[in-house]
């Protein structure tokens, strides 16, 4: 037992020792610590605020061939910040002006539109669209439609249909009733920073070591590989759950003023559980490659895969069924359910400890398998 115990505090000693050392390098490279500081700072603030899935400033033609009031009043709702004021343009113009990308949305409102819908005859308005623009175009043209049917109810004093029914739908959008994309691109982008940056830290630690020949003065050591590859996985690790801590209280909570009601403490958590996979996984990956430019090869589709089929950019429920279990042993499946659920909805560990077994599971695979790994390449080295 006492020599048990004395190898264990051996072992706890030189893991703490290396690192320290470890976590000094990182440090002292001023490149990388730059890199870090704008991946969690501006780059989330552009992403959130740069990139939008919702109808915001889009550009809106009108061709008014009626100009009547009923038509005038379409066009006076069709307002900021959804769209810009719409621009009277000639039916000639239409054509040219959608093949040149001035609008998105092109409102053809026919002669005689408001006589007609006196007389019920039930005119058509044309809404041509730009679909190159995904996801503006198909929220947008929802909206365009609504403008239209209520404004021509209004000025007729007629209710809507809804108001006829027997019963009455109401909606209610828990954790982000106006759909602002900057709560949820925010969000996701630490994430996908973390998934990025925890498996290239990692693994340039370990090839920096091999193409240093800084690995031959660890080898002459008295230090176990395990006690190498655990001090890289800490000081690694630990930088990105500051980077983490920093940029969700700085930057999604100051900054962007995004109100995630979740517990920061139970999140970081989560995401050393989730760092401890994802550098185990960069120390695998390091062991199978000789050179920076191949790591890099090898790692930029594993970490795109991860984070695009994770469940941070589209719901996993919309993917392939073969697709969503094989994704299950992915750690950013996990993750991206885990940071959701305390972020967005304040979960408790009540909730997320299922995220949290399953991370841990996956982390020990992948650093059994890179010990292994691991080890054999000292032994080549040596």
């Amino acid at each position: 037992m006492d020599d048990r115990t004395s190898t264990v505090r051996l072992w706890l000693r030189n893991a703490a020792v290396l690192t320290l050392k470890e976590l000094r390098c990182v440090l002292r490279d001023r490149n990388m610590m730059v890199a870090i500081a704008i991946a969690f700072s501006v780059g989330v603030y552009l992403v959130a605020t740069g990139v939008h899935a919702d109808v915001a400033n889009v550009s809106v033609g009108v061709i008014d061939s009626d100009h009547s009031g009923l038509s005038m009043r379409i066009r006076e709702a069709i307002r900021m910040p959804h769209f810009h004021p719409p621009v009277e343009i000639d039916r000639a113009q239409a054509d040219a002006a959608m093949d040149a990308g001035r609008f998105i949305f092109i409102l053809d409102i026919p002669p005689h539109f408001e006589a007609d819908v006196h007389a019920m005859r039930a005119p058509t308005v044309q809404l041509m669209v730009d679909a190159t623009a995904m996801t503006q175009s198909s929220l947008g043209t929802a909206y365009l439609n609504e403008i239209v049917l209520r404004e021509t109810l209004a000025y007729l004093k007629v209710q809507g249909i809804e108001a006829r029914l027997p019963t009455r739908s109401v909606t209610h959008i828990f954790f982000n009733p106006n759909g602002e994309s900057v709560w949820f691109a925010s969000v996701m982008q630490v994430i996908n920073n973390v998934t990025v940056l925890a498996v290239v830290l990692v693994g340039a630690a370990v090839i920096r070591e091999r193409e240093h020949g800084t690995i031959e003065h660890l080898l002459v050591m008295p230090v176990r590989p395990s006690e190498i590859a655990v001090a890289k996985i800490v000081a690694n690790g630990l930088v990105i759950l500051v980077a983490v801590g920093l940029s969700v209280a700085l930057v999604v909570r100051g900054v962007l003023a995004v109100p995630s009601v979740g517990s920061l403490p139970l999140f970081l958590l989560g995401t050393a559980f989730y760092l401890f996979s994802l550098t185990a996984l960069g120390i695998m990956l390091a062991t199978l490659t000789s050179s920076m430019p191949q790591f890099a090869l090898l790692s930029v589709p594993v970490f795109v895969i991860m984070y695009l089929l994770s469940g941070s950019t589209t719901p996993r429920e919309s993917m392939p069924l073969l697709l969503q279990q094989a994704m299950l042993v992915s750690p950013s499946t996990h993750y991206v359910k885990l940071a959701q659920a305390i972020l967005y909805r304040g979960a408790g560990l009540n909730v997320v400890w299922p995220q949290f077994i399953a991370m841990t599971g996956i982390g020990a695979v992948f650093l059994a398998v890179a010990m292994a790994r691991f080890r054999s390449m000292l032994a080549r080295q040596g």
